[in-house]
């Protein structure tokens, strides 16, 4: 088997399994994967700010909408782990629970 097979057939599984992980209801396997990259590349880009990359900012994604929670330590921050998430491809809406501790 040549490594693209191999490949595709473990994209595969992957697919094949995320449906069968559970997720909230109404939500089908491929919007589960699509909030899974949605929440990853938030994390991504929090971690990237140089002004939130030591911050503990937990995220959630479900279709398309994206929570924040934990704990910043100004209001600039809460603000800022907004306008990134905001800013991420594939995000629809940002529900920023993020408290200055």
């Amino acid at each position: 088997m040549n490594l693209i097979t191999r490949s595709m057939l473990t994209f595969g599984l992957i697919l094949m399994l995320g449906g069968c992980a559970s997720h909230q209801k109404n939500e089908t396997a491929g919007q589960y994967f699509d909030d899974s990259v949605i929440t990853t590349k938030v994390k991504s880009a929090i971690l990237g700010d140089p002004a939130l990359k030591v911050m503990q900012i937990a995220v959630e994604t479900y279709q398309g909408k994206v929570q924040l929670s934990g704990f910043v330590d100004s209001p600039q921050s809460v603000k800022r782990a907004g306008e990134v998430a905001s800013s991420v491809e594939g995000v629809r809406e940002v529900k920023n629970n993020l408290i200055v501790k």
